[in-house]
This record gives structure tokens, C-alpha cells and sequence, in this order.
């Protein structure tokens, strides 16, 4: 199986704080890798430096080395605008754009110059397919996004990311705000979406990662503890540590 995305000896800091110690991980394309481990253990900032999302917050910088296809992205020459475009990422809250749904979706092709307007149609319509949400709002496009439930507003920030056409999508608990039926509906979609993209998801649910994911990373105090295929992990941790949150006696 190749792989897609790799850290070697990352290390990140928050000011002199440091948030993640060594970390070394080699994701695989077209799989689903889960985050896992309990608050504040590093797993957000981790997926946020795949596509260098904490370049936003003052004070923070990297040591080691992430590479998207061979290629570091904290290399110097690296547009982050097009590494951005490249892993898209979807939010904890679902973030529509006070904007209709048709111009949710068409947001970030039209940035990168995209004019012709029978190509945007056919990129809402293939975005919105992508996303199992085409059925539910195809007659209603012109409708404001902030109209359509949680669930179907998390759908839509899927479709907006597929939009741009990337290879890796991170979604960083994209499900925590979101009702069980609106839960399942995400699950089935992910399953979907592996097919074309490599995904990395942050998940405070362990049933999830269990279902959804093909391999899983539990992090704690910052450091990856263990990572590897998600049915061992869950039931044969190498780690005691693992094991102690898994079963529940920790987190």
C-alpha cells in the first residue's frame, strides 16, 4: 500500500509549549486513519499541520518533517495555497458560508479562476453527488446554506472540499455536533469518499474509529503511543497504555 502522507520526527510548539513530541506516522492513501486519545493530547494540532492550518495561530513553529507525496509541505518553495488545495479539511462545527448552497460549493473554484458557468454547474452538481447531498437540495440551490440542517450542513462543507478536487481530506471531529442519524449518514459517506481520497479523521469516539477507520493513532501528552491497524489496536494494543484507554480504566 503506498503511502500518502508522512511524518518523520515532527516536533510542534505552541510559544515554548511543546505539543507534539517526535512524532513519526506514515498515513496511506485511500484509507481512512483515525485519531484517537483524550483531550488536549495533540491529536487537532497534529491533523491541523497536514495542511499547515496552525500557520494561522502566532508563536507556533515546526521541527522535522511532513510529506505529502515525497515532498515536504514545510519546505520553503511550497505554496501553502496550493497544498490547501490539495487536503482539504472539514471542521468540528459545521461552517457554511452565509452564502446560498450553490455558492458555497462554487467558492473555491471560482478563487482559483474557474469562470465558465456550465463547468461550476457541473462542479456543484458532481460536488454535491459526492457528498450524498445532490437528491436532498438539487431544487433548492438558490436556498441559503444556514437553512439546511446540521447534518445536511456538514454534508455541504464536505461537498465544498471535494469541490476543489483534493486528494486528502482531514475532518477533525466532524460528527460531534451532529445528531445519530446525522452520524451514520457521515460514516457511510466516509466509507464513500476512501474510494477517491485518503482521509485522516479526529475522533473523541472510539465506536467510531472502530467502525470507519482502517488504521488508528492514539496519542497522549503529545506523543504517538501506538499506531497500526485498527482491529489489533482495538483488540490486541501492544501498548498498556492503549489498552488502559480503550477499556476505559483512562481518559
Amino acid at each position: 500500500m503506498s503511502t500518502k502522507i508522512e511524518a518523520k520526527s515532527l516536533d510542534f510548539y505552541y510559544g515554548s509549549f511543546k505539543a507534539l513530541k517526535d512524532i513519526n506516522i506514515k498515513v496511506e492513501e485511500n484509507h481512512v486513519t483515525a485519531l484517537i486519545g483524550p483531550s488536549g493530547c495533540g491529536k487537532s494540532t497534529f491533523i491541523r499541520t497536514l495542511n499547515r492550518m496552525n500557520d494561522l495561530i502566532d508563536g507556533t513553529r515546526v521541527n522535522g518533517e511532513i510529506l505529502l507525496d515525497s515532498e515536504n509541505i514545510y519546505s520553503k518553495d511550497l505554496m501553502v495555497e496550493e497544498l490547501r488545495k490539495k487536503v482539504g479539511m472539514v471542521f468540528q462545527k459545521p461552517n457554511p458560508f452565509p452564502k446560498t448552497i450553490y455558492e458555497n460549493i462554487i467558492f473555491g473554484p471560482k478563487r482559483h479562476g474557474v469562470k465558465d458557468k456550465k463547468e461550476l454547474d457541473e462542479i456543484v452538481e458532481r460536488s454535491l453527488k459526492g457528498a450524498a447531498l445532490w437528491e436532498e437540495v438539487k431544487d433548492q440551490l438558490g436556498k441559503s446554506a444556514w437553512e439546511l440542517s446540521g447534518g445536511q450542513q456538514q454534508r455541504l462543507c464536505i461537498a465544498r472540499a471535494i469541490a476543489m478536487q483534493p486528494e486528502v481530506i482531514l475532518m477533525d471531529e466532524p460528527t460531534s455536533a451532529l445528531d445519530p442519524i446525522a452520524t451514520a449518514k457521515i460514516e457511510e459517506l466516509i466509507e464513500v469518499l476512501k474510494k477517491e481520497y485518503t482521509i485522516v479523521i479526529v475522533t473523541h469516539s472510539m465506536q467510531q474509529a472502530a467502525r470507519i477507520s482502517d488504521n488508528t493513532a492514539y496519542f497522549l501528552m503529545g506523543e504517538l503511543i501506538e499506531f497500526g491497524n485498527t482491529k489489533e489496536i482495538f483488540t490486541n494494543p501492544k501498548d498498556r497504555r492503549t489498552e488502559d484507554y480503550i477499556t476505559g480504566r483512562f481518559g
